[in-house]
């Protein structure tokens, strides 16, 4: 039986390996975490989400994710909203559920991502 999730994986061009660096961890404040040797030579960059992790992985034909996408819980809502904003991230709200907050905006390589506050008054 399925337990959890482990990670999730975002795809990303060849030498994107920097700008996830700077946008996932840098503007988003993830942690980066070492990928195991024998998948070093692969390219890309892992990052801790709480216990899970997110893979910014290397796809040679790659094409953006405009629909699928993970949604992070946050207790910072507001604030990460902010940094966004002032990054010059396009961030649209979403009101369509009545009692939850959340956004969405996308990576370097718009590839979708949303937001979902922990707190709905944050």
């Amino acid at each position: 039986m399925l337990e959890a999730i482990d990670h999730v994986q975002l795809a990303a061009p060849p030498g994107c390996e920097e700008e996830a660096r700077r946008f996932f961890g840098g503007l988003l404040g993830l942690e980066e975490i070492e990928k195991p040797e024998p998948l070093r030579a692969r390219g890309g960059a892992w990052f801790r989400v709480g216990a899970q992790q997110l893979h910014v992985g290397v796809e040679r034909s790659f094409a953006p994710a405009r629909k699928a996408h993970p949604a992070f819980a946050v207790r910072s809502y507001d604030e990460l909203q902010a940094r966004l904003h002032e990054a010059g991230v396009e961030v649209t709200d979403d009101g369509s559920i009545p009692g939850i907050r959340r956004c969405y905006f996308a990576d370097p390589w718009e590839n979708r991502i949303e937001l979902i506050a922990l707190d709905p008054g944050t």
